[in-house]
């Protein structure tokens, strides 16, 4: 993926130093869209400020500060944190601050019920590969925010991935299948390695041979724009061996394991945001 220039002058903030956040700054930061120098994250601790203080941002201990240093604000907290954060901060919001939470399951009428009135917030869901700039993410707008609003986060955000404007009752799922889902593919690709191992091949090509076989497969439905099922059709053929792995997939459930495993992680991003 080509970078493209830092957006001029813009300052951007991260309340929250984990994975999530490593991985959209740091898509940020490869993608070239903000310099590292117009970075600034606060987390309670220095255990994960260390990954961005490595990449030359600013750093700190306060929450309250990132608000002063920046005009976009990520919030990057776990769902249960992010309420006593927004109080924390409230005092320090303006009109001028565009606030983007991360947090998964937090609805954004709960996230307007504790900032201000007028100030712009966007939802988004992204997913781990946001580091290696090749993010799943979605993202809706609350009332306050517009186009402004979002054209500019989808265009922070396109250096981490693909990037889609949705109605936020698809943020959930998306939690469900992308967010969550990751950790389902990198189960599937275990399986593939240790089946391969089980028959006699090193685990290291396997590893190697499971991620390309991935990477493939996922390229082409992009490419392609076809359904699974016709380019699952497409690989098989009559008594040879796809059809016989096949089978024994679907003696072992795996379609409706995966459906009830998205179904499962959606309703607990739902349930989040009762708390």
């Amino acid at each position: 993926m080509a970078a493209a220039g830092p957006v001029q002058g813009l300052k951007v903030g991260c309340i929250g130093a984990g994975k999530m956040a490593q991985g959209v700054l740091g898509g940020l930061i490869l993608g070239g869209k903000v310099s590292v120098q117009d970075i600034t994250v606060s987390a309670p601790t220095d255990t994960n400020l260390q990954y961005f203080q490595d990449q030359g941002c600013n750093t700190t201990h306060s929450n309250i500060s990132v608000l002063y240093e920046a005009r976009v604000v990520f919030l990057a907290t776990k769902p249960h944190v992010l309420p006593q954060v927004l109080v924390e901060i409230a005092a320090a919001l303006t009109a001028d601050h565009v606030i983007v939470s991360m947090a998964a399951g937090v609805s954004l009428q709960t996230l307007e019920k504790l900032v201000p009135r007028g100030v712009r917030i966007l939802r988004m869901c992204p997913n781990l590969p946001c580091v290696i700039q090749e993010g799943a993410m979605v993202f809706s707008r609350g009332p306050g925010a517009g186009q402004e609003e979002a054209d500019m986060l989808k265009d922070l955000l396109s250096g981490c991935g693909m990037c889609e404007e949705v109605p936020e009752s698809y943020m959930d799922i998306h939690t469900g299948i992308s967010g969550s889902g990751v950790a389902y593919v990198y189960l599937f690709a275990e399986a593939l390695v240790e089946g391969a191992v089980k028959m006699g091949m090193p685990s290291a090509i396997s590893s190697r041979i499971a991620a390309q076989t991935l990477l493939g497969a996922a390229k082409m439905m992009l490419e392609t724009g076809e359904h699974p099922a016709k380019l699952r059709s497409d690989v098989c053929t009559p008594g040879g061996t796809t059809i016989h792995g096949l089978h024994e997939l679907e003696k072992g459930a795996l379609k409706a394991t995966v459906m009830n495993a998205v179904e499962a992680a959606t309703k607990r991003a739902r349930d989040l945001d009762k708390r």
